[in-house]
């Protein structure tokens, strides 16, 4: 039987998690999200199962700088606000989850405006 885009997103989005569980080394997990309209991004304490910092297209200081969420230019701001984040928070090295999604586009603006802002992964 055919499966619908949400769940084989989901099905490689797993994958993708099992993978990063495996090569992580106890590093927190970035993970991003992407809707037709906004993008996501948290850092993840897969040990304890917490989100530790958060920034989304829907934050105030991200919704003054960008026009519409979901496009590159509003994610290269959410990444550059996730690493400014997680800088503050101490967090320097994190293990980046695509999600399911490919490397192409908004996810690999977000990834390459964090690398740029200080996070290593």
């Amino acid at each position: 039987m055919a499966k619908d885009r949400r769940t084989s997103r989901q099905t490689r989005a797993n994958r993708v998690r099992f993978k990063l569980k495996t090569v992580s080394g106890g590093r927190l997990r970035l993970s991003v999200f992407r809707s037709a309209r906004h993008t996501y991004a948290q850092v993840i304490d897969d040990r304890t199962g917490t989100t530790l910092v958060s920034c989304s297209s829907l934050d105030q200081d991200v919704r003054d700088q960008v026009k519409y969420g979901g496009n590159a230019d509003a994610a290269a701001a959410i990444g550059k606000c996730i690493a400014e984040k997680a800088l503050a928070a101490q967090i320097k090295e994190v293990v980046f989850d695509r999600g399911g999604f490919l490397y192409h586009g908004r996810v690999k603006a977000l990834a390459d405006a964090a690398r740029e802002a200080g996070l290593s992964f």
